[in-house]
């Protein structure tokens, strides 16, 4: 069972529920709804999720629409987007009242995270800086090994290390380019995922959004399939740098 951060409330608890179930048929939507909200600026993307959010039942295509909606204005996130040397960084820009979490991911040069799932959640992924390629593959089978201790920016799923496990290679599904204002979506129905930053001399900045937010996910070997579970931390919140022991 995924770890979420959903309040224990029973509405809440109804909520989270409803759109877990909704990843069993969802799949995306490619174009901006005709009767959904303008979306002109971060702050009413923000409003409009909020007021989404706000009922038991989440239209999770109006969701989409919103994302869909919204043009890159780097002038709106650029105090959200903090960078690290080594890795990529996520940081959160809104907590949505523990409904979702919304927040700016930041690829340096050549960064890339580690074959994941969304702990059975919706994922989606608006470019806002760049371009990101986004690798698919199907969902192995492997039962998970807890790793609390390491965050999964610095886990890498490519290691050929620790070969005692039986092998179940990983199938890729296939692979796409993000561009800026694209949005892509997955969750653990459609499989995992890995993505990088293709460009060695230019960073990239993408705009998340997970509900249920969740804390803790799986990474996988891409070689044997071994499934690593480990937290999801911030490396700011609201613009502000979070110290290694508070994240």
């Amino acid at each position: 069972m995924a770890h979420s951060i959903v309040d224990s409330s029973g509405t809440d608890l109804e909520q989270e529920r409803y759109l877990r179930d909704a990843t069993h048929h969802f799949r995306g939507i490619e174009k901006p709804l005709k009767y959904g909200p303008t979306i002109e600026t971060l702050n009413d993307l923000i409003t409009a999720l909020h007021k989404e959010f706000d009922t038991n039942y989440v239209n999770i295509e109006m969701v989409n629409h919103i994302m869909l909606s919204y043009k890159s204005h780097p002038r709106e996130w650029k105090r959200f987007a903090k960078f690290d040397r080594f890795k990529y960084t996520r940081n959160l820009v809104d907590a949505g009242n523990g409904k979702f979490n919304l927040m700016i991911l930041c690829w340096g040069e050549g960064h890339g995270s580690a074959i994941h799932d969304h702990a059975d959640s919706h994922c989606f992924m608006k470019m806002l800086k760049g371009d990101l390629k986004e690798t698919r593959y199907e969902m192995p089978c492997s039962k998970a090994i807890e790793m609390p201790n390491v965050d999964i920016g610095e886990v890498n799923g490519d290691s050929d290390e620790e070969q005692e496990f039986e092998r179940e290679q990983l199938n890729v599904v296939g692979s796409t380019t993000i561009t800026v204002n694209d949005v892509a979506y997955i969750n653990d129905n459609l499989g995992l995922h890995r993505v990088e930053n293709p460009s060695h001399i230019d960073t990239a900045v993408s705009l998340h959004l997970y509900c249920p937010p969740f804390n803790e996910c799986s990474v996988f070997h891409k070689n044997s399939g071994k499934r690593i579970k480990c937290p999801v931390t911030f490396w700011s919140k609201y613009g502000v740098r979070q110290a290694e022991s508070k994240k």
